[in-house]
């Protein structure tokens, strides 16, 4: 079967550019991994993995430099970390809801404690945060959604874990356990400049509608793998796919109003966010960025 030829394909020199881009990032990331070993030793943790994430940053952010992408590179590889260690390493609510208290006080500026992997690194993301011009305006929102994103991967083992079924409302209620808008908010501060504070709520607001929408595509893309591994997904919940691609294309269509509006005061905040969206939605429909247990 031949493929279509796109109408508008971008040239072979963009995509060279691009993908030179996302081969730098992801040199930056094993040196990330080499310096916490034991975040990043489990198998799903593969190259694949580490080169999807760093592409999925270099085409939705081709005006960027890796330096530039490097902060939403190392927070999103942080919130693969999380998500393993709360979904699949965590064996009792006790142990999930230890790993609160100690990303939060590490949010706050506590030092990590001795042999804590994931709370080390979290506090290289802070401290490096902390000396963007933008930080003094947005760390108090950066506290905010390291929280919210917390809150939600608890709340979803516990779903996970008991007899209790979300309705589709509340489960997209708590798609902050998708860290979409924690790495754009790290991604926000690390690139904003003394503006960055500008337009606050529609950013959050816009970016929140995007996390919906991205948290539906990664389900229709993982259900095979979350009815596998025992994980919860839209689709597991006794929703119709229909449906569920339905609520995808009604969210799909709010993200890009409130992205318009915002691109008024934070256009290439908006164009990053909007890019990375669509890149999803064509990611999505052919592999996932997790590898095989």
């Amino acid at each position: 079967m031949t493929a279509a030829v796109p109408q508008s394909p971008p040239s072979a020199a963009e995509c060279g550019a691009i993908s030179a881009l996302a081969g730098r990032s992801q040199r930056q990331m094993r040196q990330w991994t080499a310096a916490h070993p034991g975040l990043f030793s489990a198998k799903p943790f593969d190259d694949a993995l580490y080169s999807t994430v760093s592409m999925a940053m270099a085409f939705s952010g081709p005006w960027y430099t890796a330096e530039q992408l490097s902060m939403a590179n190392k927070a999103c590889l942080w919130t693969f970390a999380l998500d393993w260690l709360v979904d699949y390493v965590c064996a009792s609510p006790a142990e999930v809801n230890a790993l609160l208290p100690r990303c939060l006080a590490v949010g706050d500026g506590a030092e990590p404690g001795a042999g804590d992997d994931l709370a080390r690194m979290l506090a290289e993301i802070r401290q490096e945060l902390a000396r963007a011009e933008g930080f003094p305006a947005l760390g108090p929102v950066w506290r905010e959604e390291l929280q919210r994103m917390l809150e939600a991967m608890t709340r979803e083992w516990e779903w996970k874990n008991s007899q209790v079924t979300p309705s589709l409302e509340e489960y997209l209620a708590n798609a902050d356990n998708h860290a979409f808008v924690f790495v754009l908010t790290c991604h926000w501060i690390h690139t904003g400049g003394p503006d960055a504070g500008t337009a606050v709520g529609q950013v959050r607001r816009a970016a929140r509608a995007v996390q919906r929408v991205m948290r539906l595509l990664n389900d229709l893309s993982s259900y095979n793998r979350d009815r596998r591994w025992g994980d919860v997904n839209a689709l597991l919940l006794g929703v119709p796919l229909d449906d569920v691609t339905q609520t995808v294309a009604a969210l799909t269509a709010e993200a890009r109003k409130l992205l318009g509006e915002l691109r008024v005061h934070q256009a290439p905040l908006a164009d990053y966010m909007e890019r990375q969206m669509d890149f999803c939605a064509g990611f999505y429909q052919i592999g996932e960025f997790w590898g095989r247990l």
